[in-house]
C-alpha cells in the first residue's frame, strides 16, 4: 500500500513539474531540460551497443519496437508481433541495438537515403537538406524497454551516442532527419538541437498508424560546435558536448570492416525471407514500383527466388539508379610533368568495377590521366590509372567521376566483392569472389 502511494505521490509530482516547465519561455524552458540530461560516461559493463545482425537480435529489435509502438498507439498489434517494414529490408538501413544481460533492450534504426527514399519525405520537404552537402539519414524506429524507461537515459543516451559515432565515423552521413510525435519534439530540439523541417504539424502520418508528427534535422557537421557552445561548462554528466565528441564507451562494439565502405548490410537470402515473406507480409503488400526497385537493389541470383514477383507492367516503371557502392577511402591523384611531379588529396566516396567518384576541394584537370594511389582499407592499397572525364561543385568541395585504365588485381578483388557479397562480413575475404 505505501509503495503504491509513493508511486501515486511521484506520478503527480512528475505531471506538476511538466506543467509548470511548459508554461516557461522557450529558451528558458530548453535550458532546463538540458540541466535535466544524465549522461555516465561509464555505464555497466552489462550494457552493450552493436549493430544487430543475428536473427534473434533482429527478431528482439523488431518485437520491442512493435510492442512500444502498439503502447503509443502508433501501429495497429500485428500478428507476428513484429513492426518490420520495407526500410528494414534495405542494406542501405542499419539497425542498432543495446543489449543488457543479452537481452535487447534497447534499439534505433538508421535508414539512409536510397532509391527508396526515407519514410518522411512522403509528407516533408527535404529540398532544403538535400541542397547542402553530405548525405542524409532518417532517424527511425526508437524503443526502450519498459523496464529501462524511468532510468535516466541509462539506455537512451548510450544509444544515442553510439548513434552519433556511427554516422560520423562509419555511416558517411551529414543530415539527420526525424519525425516524431509533437509531444517529443521539445527533447530533440533542447537536448540535441534538431531543428524543425517546417512550422507545421502533420496531423495524420500514414507510417505510425495516422499519428501526429513533427519533422526536423540536424547537421552533424555543424553539431560538435553547438553541442561546445551549449554543454561544455556543465558538470560531466550533463556534458553532452564530451560525451558526443569526446568519451569513448567501451560498451560499444563497432563493425570490424576490412575496407573503407559505408554501409553495414546484415540481410542474408534466408534472413530477408524470413522477416519479409515468412513472419510478415511486408513483400506482400509492396506497391510495383517498389518491388521493381527491391529487384535493382537485390541484383544477384540469390535473391531472386525470395524477392516479390516482379509485376507484368513493370517495363513501364521509371527506375532511378541505385548507388550501391558507397565508400569513404582516401586517396591522392599524381600528376607528373616536365616540372615534376604533383600530388593532389581527393576521398573517393562511390565505385564500381571501372570507374569511381571523388570530391576535392581543388578544381582539377579533364581529360588527363592521373597516378592514383587509393586507399581501400587500413592495410589494402590499391595503385591504378584514372581519367577525370566531368566534374561539378557542391559547397566547398569539387565533384570528378573518373574512368580507370586497366584496374590492378586488388580493385578488382575489392569491387568484385562489393558486388557478390551478402553481408558487410563477407568482405573480409574478397579473393573468393574474384573470378
Amino acid at each position: 500500500m505505501l509503495k503504491n502511494l509513493r508511486s501515486f505521490f511521484k506520478r503527480v509530482a512528475h505531471r506538476a513539474t511538466r506543467k509548470a516547465i511548459s508554461w516557461l519561455p522557450r529558451q528558458q524552458r530548453f535550458e532546463v531540460f538540458r540541466s535535466f540530461a544524465d549522461c555516465n560516461p561509464n555505464p555497466s559493463r552489462r550494457l552493450v551497443l552493436k549493430i544487430a545482425e543475428t536473427r534473434d537480435e533482429l527478431e528482439e529489435c523488431f518485437k520491442l519496437l512493435h510492442d512500444a509502438y502498439v503502447e503509443s498507439g502508433f501501429m495497429k498489434p500485428d500478428p507476428s508481433g513484429m513492426r518490420v517494414t520495407i526500410y528494414h529490408a534495405l542494406p542501405t538501413t542499419t539497425t542498432l541495438c543495446a543489449k543488457y544481460d543479452g537481452q535487447v533492450v534497447g534499439t534505433i534504426s538508421l535508414i539512409r537515403e536510397s532509391a527508396l527514399g526515407v519514410p518522411l519525405q512522403k509528407i516533408f520537404d527535404l529540398t532544403g537538406v538535400r541542397e547542402k552537402e553530405g548525405q542524409v539519414a532518417e532517424v527511425s524506429a526508437l524503443a526502450v524497454h519498459r523496464d529501462f524507461r524511468k532510468t535516466g537515459g541509462s539506455i537512451l543516451f548510450p544509444l544515442m551516442k553510439f548513434m552519433y559515432e556511427y554516422c560520423t565515423t562509419f555511416f558517411d552521413t551529414r543530415h539527420l532527419v526525424i519525425a516524431v510525435n509533437p509531444s517529443h519534439i521539445e527533447m530533440y530540439e533542447s537536448l540535441l538541437f534538431f531543428q524543425r523541417l517546417s512550422a507545421n504539424v502533420v496531423e495524420n502520418y500514414d507510417f505510425v498508424n495516422g499519428a501526429p508528427a513533427v519533422g526536423a534535422t540536424l547537421d552533424l557537421w555543424e553539431a560538435p560546435e553547438i553541442f561546445r557552445k551549449h554543454y561544455e561548462s556543465k558538470p560531466a554528466r550533463r556534458n553532452l558536448h564530451a560525451y558526443f565528441t569526446q568519451i569513448k564507451l567501451p560498451n560499444i562494439e563497432f563493425p570490424n570492416r576490412r575496407f573503407f565502405t559505408t554501409n553495414d548490410p546484415v540481410l542474408t537470402p534466408d534472413l530477408i525471407d524470413y522477416f519479409f515473406n515468412v513472419r510478415t507480409n511486408t513483400f506482400r503488400n509492396l506497391s510495383d514500383r517498389k518491388k521493381v526497385l527491391l529487384h535493382t537493389i537485390y541484383d544477384l541470383p540469390e535473391y531472386r527466388a525470395i524477392l516479390p514477383e516482379l509485376p507484368s507492367t513493370s517495363k513501364g516503371i521509371p527506375v532511378r539508379k541505385h548507388e550501391r557502392f558507397s565508400v569513404k577511402c582516401p586517396a591522392k591523384l599524381v600528376l607528373s610533368n616536365d616540372e615534376g611531379s604533383q600530388e593532389i588529396p581527393i576521398e573517393v566516396i562511390e565505385v564500381s568495377r571501372y570507374g569511381f567518384q571523388a570530391r576535392t576541394t581543388k578544381p582539377l584537370p579533364l581529360n588527363i590521366w592521373f597516378d592514383t594511389v587509393v586507399q581501400l582499407g587500413h592495410s589494402d592499397v590499391s595503385h591504378i590509372r584514372a581519367l577525370a572525364l566531368r566534374g561539378h561543385n557542391e559547397g566547398a568541395n569539387e565533384y570528378y567521376g573518373f574512368s580507370l585504365g586497366e584496374p590492378d588485381l586488388l580493385w578488382r578483388k575489392f569491387v568484385s566483392a562489393l558486388y557478390h557479397s551478402k553481408t558487410y562480413m563477407d568482405l573480409d575475404t574478397p579473393t573468393r569472389f574474384l573470378h
